[in-house]
């Protein structure tokens, strides 16, 4: 059987004429690193780096019963996006609970709203948004952007690089607080990122993606690939959809019952499980206080029986080894455990997530 051709984003070619190591990512053929991911790692933390996230898929929401639509088929409830711009983090759960993908959620008018959904799942999120209004008969049209590229610009010098790139810019997206969005010159400029650091998240058409790519690297932004954002996004404590959260496992589970709104009345594919069914397991944070690394699936052991790393690896920030993990139930900050590592049972100590944001270390050893 013929292996079906990767992907590609429209910055493909930028990627592998600046010597990327590409790597299959979801279908995806995505730069790796471009030399050093953990150099990569520090140049957001401290200065400003850009991602290239076109693999992701916006999807436009519109029509007079969207925003009802969105109520039901989202967990986290759409009627707190009151102002234009404004975004809200999301799961699309299944009858039983569990998360069939976590997503971001533009509010760009009454009638029209944007998703932003993980690659990986991209294309059976949009079958079932599809299912779901057809179920229903909303008053909605679903329409799949793939004519738009995606560049995450991260790190504290972020928005003033961009500002420097594209100062047309800057008085419309200066004023955004974090979670806000505003669209300007074709474009939609978000406070928002993977990252735990500042910085804008730019949607706009593909075909002006390689030339913004290039202003930003005139301006001193480091391209940085997945490596880099694997490593940050674990530091900032956040979720790995297929890693840290998948149809087994429901938000409460994965340390996201923040993005839940149970109240108000409001009824959303997946409540009635969540009400009927306790969470039984918790995410912590695990802090390694021997040699070695953590990885996802490996068994870690506490006071009350056996769990297992969902993200880990080397945090290059604070020079060790750091995981989020599902135990049988939330152990408190400070605790020790074993984590089973090539044989060994290594000690590590609970801590609440995040361990680093805005470039500052929140947990100590």
């Amino acid at each position: 059987m013929t292996k079906a051709a990767l992907r590609t984003t429209p910055l493909n070619a930028a990627h592998r004429a600046l010597g990327a190591k590409m790597v299959d990512f979801a279908g995806w053929d995505m730069p790796l690193h471009y030399g050093s991911q953990v150099d990569e790692h520090h140049r957001v933390r401290r200065d400003a780096g850009m991602f290239d996230v076109s693999h992701m898929l916006a999807v436009e929401v519109r029509g007079s019963g969207a925003r009802a639509f969105l109520q039901r088929v989202l967990a986290n409830d759409v009627a707190k996006l009151g102002v234009k711009g404004k975004a809200l983090y999301s799961c699309m759960l299944n009858e039983a609970g569990g998360v069939l993908d976590d997503l971001v959620v533009y509010f760009l008018g009454e009638d029209s709203f944007r998703l932003v959904v993980n690659a990986g799942t991209a294309d059976r999120d949009c079958a079932w948004i599809v299912a779901q209004r057809e179920e229903r008969a909303a008053a909605v049209k679903i329409e799949p952007r793939r004519d738009l590229a995606i560049i995450a610009v991260q790190g504290p010098q972020a928005r003033a690089k961009t500002w420097n790139a594209l100062p047309a810019l800057r008085a419309a997206t200066e004023p955004l607080a974090p979670f806000q969005a505003a669209q300007a010159d074709g474009m939609l400029i978000a406070r928002t990122g993977y990252t735990g650091e500042d910085g804008f998240e730019i949607m706009l058409p593909a075909g002006h993606a390689v030339a913004l790519w290039r202003a930003l690297q005139v301006q001193g932004v480091v391209p940085a690939g997945l490596g880099a954002r694997d490593t940050l996004r674990l530091e900032a404590g956040m979720n790995l959809y297929g890693q840290d959260m998948d149809e087994t496992v429901t938000p409460l589970e994965a340390g996201l019952a923040w993005t839940v709104a149970l109240g108000g009345g409001r009824d959303f594919i997946g409540k009635q499980a969540l009400e009927a069914k306790p969470a039984t397991r918790q995410r912590v944070g695990l802090l390694l206080l021997d040699k070695g690394v953590m990885r996802s699936h490996q068994k870690v052991r506490c006071a009350t029986g056996t769990g297992e790393i969902t993200s880990g690896g080397y945090s290059p920030t604070l020079n060790r080894s750091i995981a989020l993990a599902r135990l049988p139930r939330a152990a408190a900050p400070g605790e020790e455990v074993e984590v089973e590592v090539r044989d060994q049972r290594l000690r590590a100590k609970v801590v609440k997530p995040p361990f680093v944001r805005h470039g500052k270390v929140l947990v100590t050893v």
